[in-house]
């Protein structure tokens, strides 16, 4: 390791002081800084420096991540379990409206919805890779248990529905034109590939924590 490298180490350590996950964010770096010093030749004494303009100073990343440690893994599991449920609810309530009642509007949003079961899916991917992305951004390199646990929490409502649907406890009725072979296996695919799709998002918000 070269003197800046030293250097550059020794002051993020100190001035981490107490972070709980000090020596995972300390390991995080050492490789960035590596794969960096492998893309461009420094040398002595113009390492430090420039691992400072790449990555920003030690001051600086210990300042951002003491405010991401105001963000525990339990508020961030229940965040997105809690906007899972919306999701659902959201989606219940709109078919028990469409069903009992007959206001126009609900009609209209609801034939919209059904025409473009493309779109229903798309957004549902972006939700998942959205909560992979901001798990690995808000804990980088310590976020990966908390994305599996998160993720096993908040699919719970997904394979309870997928349950009802198969075994046809719920009046399929309702849910036409969605609940077509096609559509029903499309879902069925969509949940095997939620992880994957979470995981490339928290690979993603771990790149951009740094």
């Amino acid at each position: 390791m070269s003197a800046g490298e030293e250097q550059f180490f020794q002051e993020l350590n100190q001035v981490l002081g107490k972070h709980p996950e000090k020596e995972q964010i300390i390991a995080e770096y050492r490789s960035h800084v590596y794969e960096f010093l492998q893309e461009e030749k420094f040398t002595e004494p113009g390492v430090y420096e420039a691992i400072t303009m790449r990555l920003g100073t030690p001051e600086e990343i210990a300042e951002i991540w003491m405010e991401e440690a105001k963000v525990t893994p339990k508020k961030m599991q229940i965040l997105f379990v809690l906007l899972n449920i919306l999701i659902f609810l959201g989606g219940i309530t709109l078919t028990i409206a469409y069903n009992v009642y007959q206001f126009e509007w609900i009609e209209v949003l609801w034939k919209r919805l059904t025409a473009v079961p493309s779109i229903i899916i798309m957004v549902y991917m972006v939700f998942w890779g959205l909560l992979g992305y901001e798990i690995g951004k808000e804990f980088g390199s310590g976020g990966l248990k908390i994305l599996r646990r998160t993720f096993t929490y908040a699919v719970i409502p997904n394979l309870v529905l997928m349950y009802l649907i198969v075994f046809k406890l719920i009046p399929h009725e309702w849910f036409q034109p969605l609940l077509n072979g096609p559509f029903i296996l499309a879902c069925i695919l969509l949940t095997i590939v939620l992880y994957p799709i979470s995981w490339i998002g928290y690979r993603w918000g771990r790149k951009a924590s740094v």
